[in-house]
């Protein structure tokens, strides 16, 4: 009993141990680079593993279509038992009957049955040959659209993964104000029991002082809202512990954008193109495929079938009537009501269009990397110009405050400088985001995600 005790025990320790492994929620915390959760996406964004998938339903597909050039081979069989034998009416003469009578005779056997076996091949058919291309070419833009949905889901996790870092330096800056707005305060508030300065200024700073504290809560809810973004667009649960190894200044911002403009191929690189393409080439075999059909097809054919005939069921299957045959099959189309014809002009319009298709795709992708460019340079320049303003509002708070402290300003002027301040800190974060976003926006319109 003691044994079977602590046996039944163990047993349910180690289940409650499994179901708690089971239900507890994961802890670990993945430390990842942009290009880490760029990789991350690739495996588990839905986007990007139902693409993946579509490839491995396409080489099905390609297998399907090959199987239809080997031989196709059916059985069958057969059991009929026949309650009332058919009758047949001969003519009366036949038996010494009067002309214009009929005699009535039962053919057959009570009981018949047969097994058989077919088999067909093509040895010639142009439609197949096509069909059979067309499949590999169908394979081939399901891998055209796992390698698009990779780069959308490159592009929204990176921009993702900026915004979080984007918003780490919006904290930073508010907790920098918010500390030296806090000393100012302190001391303002110190002058103002000695009597140097006024309530007022204490009220105006302190109001200053709630409303950056109030921003930097806001920042720090968005912040944990974009972290949940971001594993959202990696396919990772938002429940999981993401924290961010890239800084800002690992990501190099330069204008480095002349070669660009020099190679006038780019819109190779994009895979919009390169589908476009696939469109074309699928368009063109639907073509030749229409006119195969005005070629002659040939199959071999082949059959054996084994009969048994009986009245009594015991004895049905000990004597058996086999047949068989091959043979060939040519099928010659020879008019067709014109149908065929104006089929084909058809297919030909359809080609026509996707050619234009591809054509206008070529001038849209070279229009969206123009303007990828100049968006791309003009936020490189709205940065630089924040940056700069961002130093002249520093330096102008901190002149105001010397000012104010000699007593030759006015706490007014160190309001405005530090509100000044506050807006080219936010002025500098939005043109932040803005260059990084359009960086992304630059490399994918020219092609450089892959």
């Amino acid at each position: 009993m003691k044994y079977l005790f602590y046996t039944v025990t163990v047993f349910c320790a180690m289940a409650f141990k499994g179901y708690a492994q089971e239900t507890a929620p994961n802890t670990q915390t993945y430390n990842f680079t942009v290009q880490d959760c760029v990789n991350y996406a690739y495996e588990h964004q839905d986007s990007v593993v139902n693409a993946k998938l579509d490839i491995k339903s396409a080489e099905y597909k390609v297998r399907e279509t090959t199987g239809i050039g080997l031989p196709q081979v059916s059985g069958t069989a057969s059991f009929q038992d026949y309650l009332k034998i058919p009758t047949t009416l001969l003519p009366g003469q036949f038996f010494g009957q009067p002309a214009g009578t009929f005699v009535p005779i039962q053919f057959g056997v009570k009981y018949q049955s047969s097994f058989g076996v077919n088999a067909d091949q093509i040895l010639f058919d142009g439609s197949y040959l096509v069909g059979l291309k067309a499949s590999k070419t169908y394979k081939e833009l399901s891998i055209r659209s796992h390698i698009r949905s990779k780069i959308e889901a490159n592009v929204n996790v990176t921009k993702a993964y900026y915004q979080v870092l984007v918003s780490n330096e919006q904290l930073r800056l508010l907790n920098a104000n918010i500390a030296q707005l806090k000393q100012q305060m302190d001391e303002t508030v110190q002058q103002n029991k000695q009597g140097v300065v006024e309530k007022i200024d204490v009220d105006r700073i302190t109001v200053q002082y709630n409303n950056l504290v109030t921003s930097r809560e806001n920042t720090i809810r968005l912040l944990a809202l974009n972290y949940q973004v971001l594993k959202f667009q990696m396919g990772m649960p938002i429940e999981y512990a993401l924290s961010l190894k890239d800084k800002l200044e690992d990501i190099r911002l330069d204008d480095n954008t002349a070669d660009l403009a020099a190679d006038t191929s780019f819109y190779h690189n994009r895979i919009e193109y390169n589908l476009a393409e696939t469109a074309v080439d699928l368009k063109q075999l639907d073509l030749k495929r229409q006119k195969s059909l005005s070629l002659p097809s040939l199959k071999a054919n082949a059959a054996y079938t084994s009969s048994y005939q009986n009245n009594n069921f015991s004895s049905l299957y000990k004597m058996s009537f086999p047949s068989s045959y091959v043979g060939l099959t040519l099928n010659v189309p020879i008019f067709s009501g014109l149908q065929r014809v104006n089929q084909i002009k058809q297919y030909k319009i359809a080609v026509l269009k996707s050619q234009n298709d591809l054509e206008n795709a070529k001038n849209g992708l070279k229009l969206q990397a123009n303007q990828a460019h100049i968006t791309y340079v003009n936020g490189l320049q709205s940065l630089n110009n924040q940056k700069r303003n961002q130093t002249l509002a520093q330096e102008v708070l901190r002149v105001s405050k010397v000012k104010y402290q000699q007593g030759v300003g006015s706490s007014i002027e160190v309001t405005q400088a530090q509100t000044s301040l506050e807006d080219a800190d936010n002025k500098y974060i939005q043109g932040l985001y803005d260059a990084l976003v359009s960086k992304v926006d630059l490399d994918k319109a020219y092609g450089r995600i892959k």
